[in-house]
């Protein structure tokens, strides 16, 4: 239905081409280009190289995915971290419940769970109280955040946990996040205060009437996208752009234009661009991670999701990643992997804008290793670059990212 995703863009010009999924690919190919020229300060490019990187996500891919029957790419996948199906718990939970409401509470939980996904630091872990399973990173926070969410942490109401509502985000605090992912002195969790006030921020959000039409929960994403009709085909360019026009005020990036916050969208010499837009580049990382993530319970719900490929990869430090360390980029001063960079830092936006563009170069290289010519890129993504990056890391870093980020754990 892309008359919601059009319905709900921002007034001002300038702030709706930098929420256009089009623009974010144009911006980054214009900062790959000057790096493909040698004018960049901080990289050089060998595209030779993506044939070995294509060589290991295809690789990995098989390991991972035999049959080659890959899910997209979406939080749903770190629910199932150690081969166990933790989303069955929410089913039985929501038994008896109709078709819509089962939507609703999905989209509840993918949203607060991505929210809370974002870099967790080398020293974080989560013990599973029922496994015993000691998880990290994304895999970790996500089984902490969807137990949270099974015990109503997210709720307002005590007769339905299962869902996410304004007033209990704006209630959450420090003390209670940092028992949910078990922080300790001996088990940091990197952003631990930029994720409460994230979340406190989606709750300003969802408790405008005007947004989410006073249903207070982002399963009003449900509402909002299908109507009248369950069934009727939902964009995925509608659902990123509603995301975009209802949320980007959440993101602490400070950056604006006409007084609209631009969330994660950053200033780069070779981005181009005329009038006031100009040099900006948007990522929407988090946003396309989400919308990603949201693909799967509007499909369950019986919805036919479109136009999927207009999302672009995601740059973070993963896929990224698979980039340096197989060489397509290389840092011109090696010494600059020693520091910590700002997310908004030159050398962090162009690595990102170049890793949108080579991930879309790097796709067909795998799907003909794959011998799959229809795989689309949230697949490629699972199957896939970011499984690739993560495994390059742990033979060479112990699965540290090759660039250290100074993140506030609400961008990657």
């Amino acid at each position: 239905m892309t008359s919601a995703g059009a319905a709900v863009r921002p007034a001002a010009p300038a702030v709706a081409d930098l929420c256009s999924l089009s623009l974010v690919r144009e911006r980054c190919a214009s900062i790959l280009d000057a790096i493909a020229r040698g004018d960049s300060a901080h990289f050089t490019l060998d595209r030779a190289r993506l044939a070995d990187a294509a060589d290991v996500t295809a690789a990995v891919t098989r390991e991972r995915y035999p049959d080659l029957r890959i899910p997209y790419h979406s939080r749903w996948r770190h629910f199932e971290a150690g081969g166990v199906d933790r989303a069955q718990a929410l089913d039985r939970a929501l038994a008896g419940a109709s078709r819509a409401e089962l939507a609703r509470s999905r989209i509840d939980l993918a949203v607060v769970s991505v929210l809370l996904d974002a870099g967790a630091g080398p020293r974080w872990r989560y013990v599973e109280p029922r496994t015993g399973a000691t998880l990290s990173r994304s895999e970790g926070l996500g089984v902490a955040s969807l137990h949270a969410f099974l015990a109503g942490a997210f709720s307002a109401r005590p007769d339905a946990p299962c869902r996410v509502d304004a007033s209990a985000l704006l209630a959450l605090d420090a003390r209670r996040l940092a028992a949910i992912f078990q922080v300790r002195d001996d088990n940091p969790l990197v952003g631990l205060g930029g994720r409460v006030a994230l979340l406190q921020r989606l709750g300003r959000a969802l408790a405008d009437p005007v947004r989410f039409g006073g249903a207070g929960r982002p399963g009003a994403l449900y509402d909002l996208l299908t109507g009248d009709d369950a069934r009727a085909p939902v964009s995925a360019v509608a659902l990123v752009n509603l995301l975009l026009a209802r949320l980007s005020d959440i993101w602490p990036t400070g950056n604006a234009q006409d007084g609209v916050a631009l969330g994660d969208t950053w200033r780069h010499p070779a981005a181009g661009g005329i009038g006031p837009t100009a040099g900006w580049v948007p990522f929407h990382k988090l946003t396309q991670w989400l919308a990603y993530s949201l693909l799967e319970p509007f499909e369950w719900s019986g919805a036919r999701v479109t136009d999927t490929a207009a999302m672009t990869g995601l740059p973070e430090y993963r896929n990224g990643g698979l980039m340096l360390d197989t060489g397509v980029l290389a840092l011109r001063d090696p010494a600059a992997a020693g520091r910590a960079w700002p997310v908004g830092s030159e050398l962090i936006v162009e690595w990102r804008a170049a890793t949108v563009v080579l991930l879309d170069e790097l796709a067909p290289l795998v799907r003909q290793r794959l011998g799959h010519a229809d795989l689309p890129l949230a697949c490629i993504l699972e199957g896939g670059t970011w499984a690739a990056g993560r495994k390059v890391a742990a033979a060479r870093r112990d699965g540290a990212p090759p660039l250290t980020l100074d993140s506030d754990g609400t961008v990657f």
